[in-house]
Parts: structure tokens; C-alpha cells; sequence
């Protein structure tokens, strides 16, 4: 045999692979890593004489996305789960005013307590109108993110509740773990928590299982309406700790906090690679959704856009998020 005939099979078959793996390529899991670099070089570009890439300026970044990345924790398994939860903000709000006031009255523990109580309370009632009466999930929240924020405002007619206890303060915002923030701290420890129980548990695999197909998942056994009153319980309980970070890092709570967080949760989840329609979801692709969307804001303040602008944009991210959602 000749050499001219003698071809290496790895020469020919490597071209082959490779382009067959591009086209088997899932993008749509990984747009949201690229996104994210190209918007930061973006601003890192064109604001680097406004101090975008200044040390002080990326923690803000982290720190102002902290509570949004709690909530969109929460969101990944309800969304998953193929169904949603429009009243994480406004549990939030909730929340906030019913632990400033139990702090002022009985002190921290009561406070926290009461937080705690709030979401609990309020994503029992959500799951247990979504899995034992079949209401759909958008309708009850719905209607619960006007019950939980006219709540807010009776309570407290309309006025701010101060927060004097420094601890209290200290741990749910406005301290430092060393030289990093407690709210990043919080938002790390409530990623790093999602994604294990999401990925590497039972209860994960139930969740996915569901969103996916519900016949085939109860067929295997999975109590379907148990995991859905769970994942709205899970959303709920996991606002009220958002808000709780609300009233620390603002030393107050008012019904105000966490109005709009549900729709740049939801964002941040879809962005993140989670499928809008349920069956597959990713924690560490919400975190950077929720960076995207603090990076964006944090940006436009930079470039001197006011808040109605900014809103514009807010809205085309959302927007963007639903055009780039998984599909089954």
C-alpha cells in the first residue's frame, strides 16, 4: 500500500466530530455566559472613565443584586416546576414591615421569627390552592401579590418602619463577613444551597421530573401536587428572607421593598437557562442572569440614563429572556 493512501483516521474523522458537535451544541444553555462577558467588556469599554471597573463599584454590583438572586433561587424550582409565582415581591415587602415591627416590639429573635412566619404562611396558601384545588399558579399569586402588599400598606399605614437593633442589622445587610458584604455572603449561601438540593437530591430530580412531564412523573410514583405545594412553599419562605435583607441593609421596613423583584426574578431565571416551560433548570445560569440584569442597571446609572429609561431597557431584557427560553 502507498504512503499517498495511508490517511490517519483521526485526520478525517476529527473535522467530522467537531462540526457535528457544534451543530448538537445546546447554545441556549450557555448564551447567558456570553452574554455576560460581552455586556461587561461592553461597559468595561465605554465607562471606564466613569469607574465601572473600580473594586468598589463591582461589589456594589454584587451587593445590590444580592436580594434579587435570593428570589431568583426560590423561582428556579417553582419555574421548573412549570408553574410561577408573581407574589415573591411583594411577600417581600410583607416580610420586611412584619419583622422591623416584631423587632421593635419583642427583639430579634421574634423579629425573625415573624419574617420567617410571613413566607411560610403565605407559600402554604399559594401551594395549597395551586396542587389541592388545581388553580393555575399564575392566578393565585397574582391575586396573592395584591393581598400580601395591600397587607404591607394597612399594617403600616403607609409609613416606613425604622429597624434600631444593630444585630439584626448586622446579619441581614448592612455588616461585613471580612471583607466581603453580608449580602453576598447570602446570596452565595442561598446559590450554593439551590444548586445542590436542585442537582444532586431526590426532591431535585422530583421537581425536574414534574416541570417535564407530570403523567410520566407521577406514573413513576411522584406525588406531583406535594411537589408543587413544596416549590411554592420553598418561594415563599425564600422571599421573606429577601425582604428580611431588605429591612437589614436599609435598617427599615416598607411595603415598597421588593416591588418589581418578581418580574427581574423571572428575568434572571429564564436568562439563566431554565426552561420557561419546566423540565430543566440552573442555579449558577440564575446567579449570572442576576448579575446581567445588576450589571445592565449598574451600567445605565453609570451612562447618566434616568430610572424611566431604564425601565425601557428592563422591559427588552424580559422580553429577550422569553425569546431566548428553552424549549421542550
Amino acid at each position: 500500500m502507498s504512503k499517498a493512501n495511508t490517511i490517519p483516521a483521526g485526520d478525517t474523522a476529527a473535522p467530522r466530530n467537531f462540526g457535528t458537535f457544534l451543530k448538537e451544541l445546546d447554545w441556549r444553555r450557555y448564551v447567558i455566559y456570553i452574554g455576560f462577558v460581552v455586556v461587561f467588556l461592553f461597559f468595561a469599554v465605554l465607562l471606564r472613565d466613569q469607574g465601572f471597573m473600580t473594586p468598589q463599584n463591582l461589589l456594589n454590583i454584587f451587593r445590590q443584586t444580592a436580594t434579587i438572586t435570593v428570589i431568583a433561587v426560590g423561582m428556579t424550582y417553582v419555574i421548573s416546576c412549570a408553574e410561577i409565582d408573581l407574589s415573591v415581591g411583594s411577600v417581600a415587602g410583607l416580610a420586611s414591615v412584619c419583622t422591623a415591627m416584631a423587632v421593635s416590639q419583642w427583639g430579634l429573635v421574634p423579629g425573625i421569627l415573624a419574617g420567617l412566619a410571613v413566607g411560610l404562611v403565605v407559600g402554604s396558601i399559594n401551594g395549597a390552592l395551586v396542587s389541592l384545588l388545581g388553580i393555575p399558579s399564575f392566578l393565585v399569586t397574582l391575586g396573592m401579590l395584591g393581598i400580601a402588599a395591600g397587607v404591607a400598606q394597612w399594617i403600616t399605614a403607609s409609613a416606613p418602619q425604622p429597624i434600631l437593633n444593630d444585630t439584626f442589622n448586622m446579619i441581614f445587610g448592612s455588616g461585613d463577613f471580612g471583607p466581603v458584604p453580608g449580602l453576598v455572603v447570602w446570596s452565595a449561601l442561598f446559590v450554593a444551597a439551590g444548586a445542590v438540593v436542585l442537582n444532586r437530591t431526590k426532591f431535585g430530580r422530583q421537581v425536574l421530573a414534574t416541570g417535564g412531564n407530570r403523567n410520566a412523573a407521577e406514573f413513576t410514583g411522584i406525588n406531583t401536587k406535594r411537589i408543587k405545594f413544596q416549590v411554592l412553599l420553598i418561594s415563599g419562605t425564600v422571599a421573606a428572607v429577601a425582604g428580611m435583607l431588605y429591612a437589614g441593609r436599609l435598617q427599615s421596613g416598607r411595603f415598597q421593598w421588593g416591588s418589581g423583584d418578581e418580574l427581574s426574578a423571572i428575568a434572571a431565571v429564564i436568562l439563566g437557562g431554565t426552561s420557561l416551560f419546566g423540565g430543566f433548570g440552573s442555579i449558577m445560569g440564575t446567579l449570572f442572569g442576576a448579575l446581567l440584569i445588576g450589571l445592565i442597571n449598574n451600567g445605565l446609572i453609570l451612562a447618566g440614563l434616568d430610572s424611566s429609561q431604564q425601565q425601557v431597557v428592563r422591559g427588552a431584557i424580559i422580553i429577550l429572556a422569553v425569546a431566548l427560553a428553552r424549549k421542550k
